[in-house]
């Protein structure tokens, strides 16, 4: 396993583990790494500051972690109005999604707005198939 620092194109920085680089760069080029904080899918490996020992034996300390953004409720908030748009103008296909936006990109089905889910697969071959999607944070309201 490695970790590898990463950055979103809005410029958040996190962090990740693969199996190896060539794992990383599979994910990469799939579409299917996601920013922890904006969803974002273009990411790229961040510069990072290996550990290097000082002395034999001794390793030097690991780098200070830089602070990163943290959810907050305003953040929240707006996650929500978008949800509530997104609801209330497009239609929900469920785990029909990939299906869906392939027949709408090919001109099978009107074009329309639509959501639901698809599986990291299923993203990747949307991405292959030169189909734009966006991926949102979703999440289970507490008082439906």
């Amino acid at each position: 396993m490695i970790v590898f620092d990463l950055s979103c194109s809005d410029g958040h920085r996190f962090e990740a583990w693969f199996r190896s680089g060539a794992a990383f760069d599979e994910q990469a080029e799939a579409g299917i790494l996601v920013c922890p904080i904006c969803r974002d899918t273009r990411i790229s490996k961040a510069p990072m500051a290996p550990r290097v020992a000082r002395a034999a034996g001794v390793m030097a300390p690991p780098p200070v972690a830089e602070e990163r953004p943290q959810p907050r409720d305003e953040t929240a908030k707006t996650l929500a109005r978008l949800r509530g748009l997104i609801e209330a103008n497009c239609e929900d296909v469920g785990s029909r999604f990939a299906e869906e936006a392939r027949r709408i990109h090919f001109g099978e089905k009107d074009a329309r707005g639509i959501y639901g889910e698809a599986s990291s697969e299923e993203a990747a071959a949307l991405r292959e198939d030169g189909i734009d999607y966006q991926v949102l944070p979703w999440w289970q309201r507490r008082n439906d």
